[in-house]
């Protein structure tokens, strides 16, 4: 699952904003009525999974694994005069749309990223790694027939499926922007190794409680 609307544009981003309190709390009936009982419950670090995780009704075991890249580190080494908060709002606020122009910049940022330019202290490449092997850890942890539920966000779900899916990371780029906010991706772990069977699903939430940030 990804994690619930985080607060953009706040201070501090890293807390449920007052519609993914909703969104959330919405998840967890969802996946009680369609009679979920995990075996296993992990999250990221990041607050904003453990907080999805809790309004959804789990407590969450935390693995480093699942955690976001760095997103501030991204849009510096894209934009260094980004380091001062109020240059980016600014810039962001000249451009009349806040929201659509911070999406512009965090694409050209991420591509950036994704390849190869300099200033990072973790690649593309080794994010991919940490997230594909996160989900093999948790996998591995499941007896038969026994569910893991894992809260948290966009990037490492799209480097998992995009591995799953492709064989490579090249689907993350075109994956990562469109995942939901909650949307549930589901992973089978069989004789063959792990398939993906589903991927953003999210007809637990109605269109005014559907966002993408």
């Amino acid at each position: 699952m990804r994690h619930a609307q985080a607060s953009f544009g706040a201070r501090d981003y890293d807390k449920l904003s007052d519609l993914g309190e909703q969104q959330a709390v919405a998840l967890g009936n969802t996946l009680r009525a369609r009679g979920v009982q995990p075996d296993l419950v992990m999250s990221g670090s990041m607050h904003r999974h453990a907080q999805t995780a809790e309004l959804a009704g789990f407590g969450p075991e935390v693995d480093h694994g699942y955690d976001e890249f760095d997103h501030d580190q991204v849009i510096v080494a894209h934009k260094p005069a980004y380091k001062v908060r109020a240059v980016l709002l600014a810039d962001l606020a000249r451009k009349g749309n806040p929201k659509r122009a911070f999406q512009e910049m965090f694409t050209a940022a991420t591509d950036r990223w994704v390849n190869g330019g300099d200033g990072y202290t973790e690649t593309f490449q080794a994010f991919c790694d940490r997230s594909d092997d996160a989900v093999r850890r948790t996998a591995e942890r499941l007896g038969k027939g026994e569910t893991a539920l894992v809260f948290t966000s966009g990037g490492p779900i799209a480097a998992v499926v995009s591995r799953l899916l492709s064989g490579g990371d090249g689907l993350w780029g075109k994956l990562s922007p469109v995942t939901i906010n909650t949307a549930i991706t589901k992973v089978v772990s069989g004789r063959s190794g792990l398939t993906v069977v589903s991927y953003n699903e999210h007809g637990h939430l109605d269109k005014q409680e559907l966002t993408y940030r």
